[in-house]
């Protein structure tokens, strides 16, 4: 099948964006009490990831029967590299105080769009 980057060349001269992103899997270690506790240092550190422009995407999972908030989420990174990748989820408050342990995959966007409405006078935006 070849290596990783023979697939992204591949599919790349076949006219896909063929971005290189990480995806951070992102499981809680114990209750979900010890994650709030580290909520606010979590949610200060993907601010300031995403005002850099590191992340592409970011947020929590619901359960398979979206009743409630399983703990889980996913974080969706720019990065140059696999370690590049490892080094801004081990910066994590979330990881690096251990409530949390991650999984990176990296992953091949290539298909899919959105859609951005800005209406200036009503201070309106909206993101499908």
């Amino acid at each position: 099948m070849g290596t990783w980057q023979e697939h992204i060349d591949h599919v790349s001269a076949k006219g896909l964006l063929a971005k290189r992103l990480y995806v951070i899997l992102t499981t809680p270690t114990g209750s979900l009490d010890a994650l709030g506790e580290q909520l606010g240092a979590h949610l200060a550190y993907q601010k300031d990831l995403e005002a850099r422009g590191v992340t592409f995407a970011a947020g929590p999972f619901a359960d398979d029967a979206e009743a409630q908030w399983s703990g889980e989420g996913m974080i969706i990174v720019r990065a140059a590299s696999l370690a590049e990748a490892r080094a801004i989820a081990d910066a994590d408050p979330m990881h690096s105080s251990g409530v949390r342990r991650y999984r990176i995959r990296p992953w091949l966007l290539n298909e899919g769009s959105y859609t951005l409405t800005v209406r200036y006078s009503e201070n309106f935006r909206h993101v499908d």
